[in-house]
């Protein structure tokens, strides 16, 4: 039977540490709240009233809990008041050393039965528990910010902590309404190191001007169907966190280029430009603290439609399979003409001579859509735009297979196509403005958000999106963690619409497996190599849910 702890501490208030404070205190738990002065002690109980009067107005919780939830919590200044209770968790700042000093004193004042625990989200649990006498009873429980809201915990287990130890944290957790994950002690556990290597890559693509910061975001938002872009999380998390954890996760993790923190990430710490709290990260803030965001230098100027691009007009659809269907009918519904056809012959592509525009959706490689553009640029007449919605690349290839690379673009539409409110619109470096603005316009007869990027592999949200993906494959394939351990990471610890490998199973594994092969050749970077699980999977033929058999077996989808 596991221990029943009937009281804590929590050393450090700031906005996870009064978090975690509430959360126990929700649940029945007497909680002991400790900082360092007294001015930080105001600030942590003013985080936690704010927090608890916020859940009142918004009838998340009745007044009558409130007070009983503020009347479990008894405030301290300084460790000594920590002697008696039976589990202590630490949310001080991420910094090694400080951790070590703090379960060193924690080692010395508290009972010997007592568990000392670390809220840390990527130093090392280990080293942190050799600083004291009792390493067997030290462990990781890793909360995520909104602690109240969010409903994972990381329960952290080192090569020595005690198995009643690990049993009696999982029994908290369950008592806490938490779903927990227990896993070994490694850089930046499940769900920080698939995390912030994601959020990395996309700051590289803004440090290298591939897309503007709004782009960035909301390709990630309305394309994956992510609560936040990763420039705004990032601001939220605050960069100098960010940089902390991800300069550990380099140094612990095998030193991974995709956890090398990104040079523009430390400029912008060093000039104190932190996000949120400080008023200025990424975006600009109305005040430092404040969600609310504010013009500035780099927001971007509104595009002034160019006449006639925006009209519906004729769109030719080219491909037999799901996607030209699914396309054909949200060209349909905003009000296209739609001409659909498979482009087996070239009697069948003369349909074309007159669209407006034409839209490739086949499922061949590169030289089957190189032969497709050809045949097009003799079918279709002067001025229409062709278009690709395949997300491995490069445009450029298909645009020079014609005659008329300025009318070239890409118009990608991530899956589920019928569902995403988002358009990529991809230039190639021949491709004209006049283009470019068609391609606007047909977003917004669509009733889409239309980001712009240049022509790479992945574009932008295949881009982000499939890297994180193989990471997770990785991840499984060290049997860090189960499949369903992994998807419950992301899912409950970073508001994810499905996990990675629900995700892979739902849109084919040999789909992700030929996106990242694009992805891996374009940069050539070995973190983004296929990972050899994906490829045996996929060799196996088990492709996900078409099958019947990818990460999970099930029912094969019609």
């Amino acid at each position: 039977m596991a221990r029943e702890i009937t009281n804590v501490g929590v050393i450090g208030l700031g906005t996870m540490g009064a978090g975690i404070v509430e959360v126990f205190a929700r649940n029945g738990i007497d909680v002991l709240a400790v900082e360092i002065s007294e001015e930080a002690l105001e600030r942590g109980q003013t985080t936690l009233t704010g927090s608890t009067d916020r859940a009142v107005a918004r009838g998340k919780l009745a007044a009558e809990q409130r007070d009983a939830l503020l009347g479990r919590v008894t405030f301290a200044v300084g460790l000594a008041a920590l002697e008696n209770v039976d589990l202590v968790i630490e949310a001080v700042p991420e910094r090694l050393d400080l951790k070590r000093r703090l379960f060193a004193e924690l080692d010395r004042i508290c009972r010997p039965d007592t568990i000392l625990a670390t809220n840390t989200s990527s130093l090392s649990v280990t080293e942190i528990s050799v600083a004291t006498t009792r390493p067997a009873r030290v462990v990781g429980m890793h909360f995520f910010n909104p602690a109240p809201v969010m409903k994972l915990v990381e329960v952290i287990r080192t090569v020595v902590t005690a198995p009643e130890v690990v049993a009696d944290v999982e029994a908290l957790c369950a008592r806490l309404g938490k779903v927990d994950v227990t896993i070994n002690d490694r850089a930046g556990f499940i769900a920080n190191s698939l995390l912030f290597g994601y959020l990395n890559q996309a700051v590289a693509m803004f440090e290298a001007r591939y897309a503007t910061r709004e782009d960035l975001d909301a390709a990630m938002r309305l394309g994956c169907g992510l609560p936040m872009g990763p420039l705004a999380l990032l601001d939220l998390i605050g960069l100098d966190t960010a940089y902390e954890i991800l300069d550990t996760m380099y140094r612990r993790g095998g030193r991974d280029r995709r956890h090398a923190p990104v040079p523009l990430i430390r400029q912008m710490v060093t000039a104190g430009l932190l996000g949120r709290k400080s008023g200025r990260g990424f975006y600009t803030y109305e005040r430092p603290g404040s969600a609310a965001v504010v013009p500035d230098d780099l927001t971007p100027v509104a595009v002034e439609p160019v006449a006639g691009v925006d009209a519906p007009g004729t769109v030719g659809l080219v491909g037999p399979g799901p996607l030209a269907t699914a396309l054909a009918e949200v060209f349909a519904a905003a009000g296209y003409r739609v001409v659909v056809v498979s482009g087996d012959d070239d009697p069948d592509l003369a349909r074309l001579a007159e669209v407006d525009l034409v839209v490739e959706a086949i499922d061949g490689d590169l030289a089957d859509r190189r032969a497709l553009f050809a045949r097009l640029d003799k079918v279709c007449r002067p001025g229409a735009v062709l278009a690709t919605t395949a997300a491995t690349g490069p445009v450029i290839d298909l645009a020079m297979a014609t005659g008329r690379p300025a009318d070239v673009i890409g118009l990608h539409f991530p899956h589920p196509a019928p569902d995403r409110q988002l358009v990529e619109i991809v230039r190639t470096v021949r491709t004209s403005a006049g283009t470019v603005a068609a391609g606007r316009g047909v977003a917004v007869a669509l009733g889409r958000t239309g980001v712009v990027s240049d022509d790479r592999a992945g574009f932008v949200v295949d881009a982000l999106l499939f890297p994180y993906l193989n990471d997770a494959v990785k991840m499984l394939e060290a049997s860090y963690a189960t499949a369903e351990d992994i998807d419950h990471a992301m899912r409950l610890g970073c508001a994810y619409p499905v996990g990675p490998f629900e995700l892979l199973d739902r849109v084919g594994l040999d789909v992700a497996l030929e996106i990242q092969r694009g992805v891996y050749r374009a940069a050539r970077e070995p973190g983004l190599a296929p990972a050899p699980l994906l490829e045996q999977l996929v060799t196996a033929g088990h492709l996900g849910r078409g099958t019947g058999r990818g990460f999970r077996e099930g029912t094969v989808s019609s």
